[in-house]
């Protein structure tokens, strides 16, 4: 992840549906789209989820209501075959791979992988066990902070660096689990509390419909941006009525890269390119009329009209009550 530039994360999370075939195309798709990584979820469903868990509101609503948590899942699941694949997939085309761990065989399993990044997401951020496993691999952390508060945050935090994962190897993601997030909910002025308070790389996970909010919180600070995106948003499953489609994934990214061009180094001083536009839309002192040599410069005879390049309307002062040294006419610069 560099200094300079926001880490983009294009989250295929469970969008490829059970299909290695379309995890592979969505490889394809962010890498097409500009992304510096693909996200993935490695799990054995048997292992994250118990038989009596309820869906949540979203997945009621975007899955069949006769089938439960578990039953839901089970059918997006990729085995850790596939997962190879995908990894070798992504290294061929030149993105990272990275999948989120919900269990822990698969924590361990992704790090034999060789995956250098691992992601914590919002509904493991209690989860002291797990913290514990992904703080000893020493590895860089990015940890997803949706339901949590400032208290939470900072027991996750302190469980990382005390199992051995280094406070800069630690990037917070601000975010909201709701699918999709309202606006009024967002609070991405978060960003900036997360960054004071912990003194850690910040960033933004989004679950908004649109690509307006993940562009603001470049703006404010985030160093890592995660996005879902799907190839069809018609296409069966709990994420995809939340997720991009590949057209508008690329136009957050290509917002975000000017957004960083725009940033800037904050010293407030003119730019080259605006220079060479100084003298034309500055003014100057000038003859309101026709002057004789001898005559005093008072506010009848001068004014100030443009172009830039004569004596600077800042010493009007200076000039008033002084004598013109020869003849003048109308708008000629004094």
């Amino acid at each position: 992840m560099s200094k300079d530039k926001t880490f983009i994360i294009a989250e295929a999370g469970v969008n490829h549906n059970g299909s290695l075939e379309i995890a592979k195309k969505m490889v394809e798709v962010a890498k097409e789209c500009g992304a510096d990584a693909i996200k993935f979820q490695t799990f054995k469903a048997e292992n994250v989820i118990s038989k009596i868990a309820p869906k949540a509101e979203y997945q009621k609503q975007t899955t069949a209501s006769d089938e439960s948590q578990l039953e839901m899942v089970k059918k997006l699941e990729l085995s850790f075959e596939h997962f190879k694949e995908l990894k070798d997939h992504c290294d061929k085309i030149g993105i990272t791979f990275i999948s989120t761990p919900f269990d822990f065989e698969s924590i361990y399993f992704l790090r034999d992988l060789g995956m250098e990044i691992f992601k914590i997401p919002s509904g493991e951020i209690t989860n002291l066990p797990y913290l514990e496993k992904i703080g000893r691999l020493n590895k860089k952390v990015i940890l997803s902070t949706g339901m949590a508060d400032l208290g939470e945050i900072e027991d996750a935090l302190d469980i990382l660096i005390q199992s051995g994962t280094p406070r800069e190897s630690v990037t917070i993601l601000h975010c909201n689990t709701e699918y999709p997030t309202p606006y009024e909910d967002v609070n991405v002025l978060a960003i900036k509390t997360i960054k004071e308070a912990f003194k850690v790389k910040v960033g933004y996970s989004d679950h908004t419909p649109g690509i307006e909010i993940p562009i603001a919180a470049v703006a404010l600070g985030a160093t890592v941006i995660e996005k879902h995106f799907t190839l069809d948003r018609s296409m069966p499953g709990p994420d995809h009525k939340a997720s991009l489609e590949p057209h508008e994934l690329k136009a957050m990214i290509t917002s975000i890269r000017n957004v960083e061009k725009a940033l800037g180094n904050g010293i407030k001083k003119p730019s080259l390119s605006e220079l060479k536009n100084k003298s034309i839309a500055r003014k100057s002192i000038v003859a309101k009329r026709d002057i004789k040599k001898g005559e005093i410069f008072t506010p009848e005879n001068i004014t100030v009209k443009r172009p830039g390049t004569g004596i600077s309307p800042m010493r009007w002062y200076e000039v008033l009550g002084t004598q013109a040294q020869r003849d003048y006419k109308e708008d000629e610069l004094i």
